[in-house]
């Protein structure tokens, strides 16, 4: 199963981009989006359907704000759309799919640099968002969190991190959060694989910041420690622009 995770900042943008053409060869199983910043009939769902893909939309309320989507070749077994908490489902954050014994869920965590109201909003949803993780594995052991966290973990995660104090997505309180996610029982797929710096997967649009890779390392891929042993590669997608962010991938046996 190859998996992509992509905040899109607005998926018709992206379209328009090329997103669909670059889909087509990349060819993934399951392809999660992450501030979709469309309505459900805003949607390419046919231009989806001819490259084979089922689409799973949970938008927010607020028109051109948010929204994830799980696209993928196989039918799931199940859907769920947000966690049953009216004021983060209202924004379109959370979206899951059971595929066999696995569960994939595409989340998009609230940003908080607009302000201290926004901040409290994002470490308030990591919260709730790691109870209910929590419960979900309950039932269903061998979890895929993929998405856009708004978080870098470590220093290794951001560029200049000395530079970075203060910032919203690399609080203390936000990577300490993240020391007890992992702590819980979940991998960091990418560093499975690649521990070296300089990885980022979004880039400020102010200029010069891609070009000169000055980044975040945001978008992850976990998974629970069960399902860590069919994991077999993952990868972030730095030369792909249709975003300010890029893809990820993972590969699961």
């Amino acid at each position: 199963m190859k998996i992509i995770s992509y905040n899109v900042n607005g998926i018709r943008s992206a379209i328009n981009k090329g997103l669909l053409e670059w889909l087509r060869q990349e060819d993934p199983d399951v392809f999660c989006v992450q501030e979709s910043k469309a309505q459900p009939e805003q949607i390419d769902v046919i231009g989806m359907q001819e490259l084979g893909y089922h689409s799973y939309i949970h938008s927010a309320e607020k028109k051109g704000y948010s929204g994830v989507c799980i696209f993928s070749k196989e039918e799931p077994d199940k859907v769920v759309a947000g966690m049953g908490i009216p004021r983060y489902d209202s924004e379109g954050r959370v979206l899951r799919a059971d595929f066999g014994d696995i569960t994939i869920v595409c989340v998009y965590v609230p940003s908080g640099t607009t302000g201290d109201i926004r901040q409290t909003v994002k470490m308030n949803f990591l919260e709730d968002f790691l109870v209910w993780v929590n419960e979900l594995r309950k039932e269903r052991p061998n979890v895929v969190i993929c998405g856009d966290y708004n978080i870098c973990h470590k220093p290794i995660d951001i560029n200049h991190p000395e530079r970075q104090v203060g910032v919203s997505g690399f609080l203390p309180e936000e990577r300490e959060w993240m020391d007890r996610w992992e702590a819980s029982g979940l991998v960091d797929t990418f560093r499975m694989f690649d521990p070296s710096p300089e990885k980022y997967s979004w880039w400020s649009y102010r200029a010069g910041a891609r070009a000169n890779n000055a980044g975040w390392r945001i978008d992850y891929h976990w998974v629970s420690e069960p399902l860590k042993k069919r994991v077999y590669n993952a990868k972030i997608y730095n030369e792909v622009v249709h975003s300010d962010h890029c893809p990820v991938g993972l590969w699961i046996n």
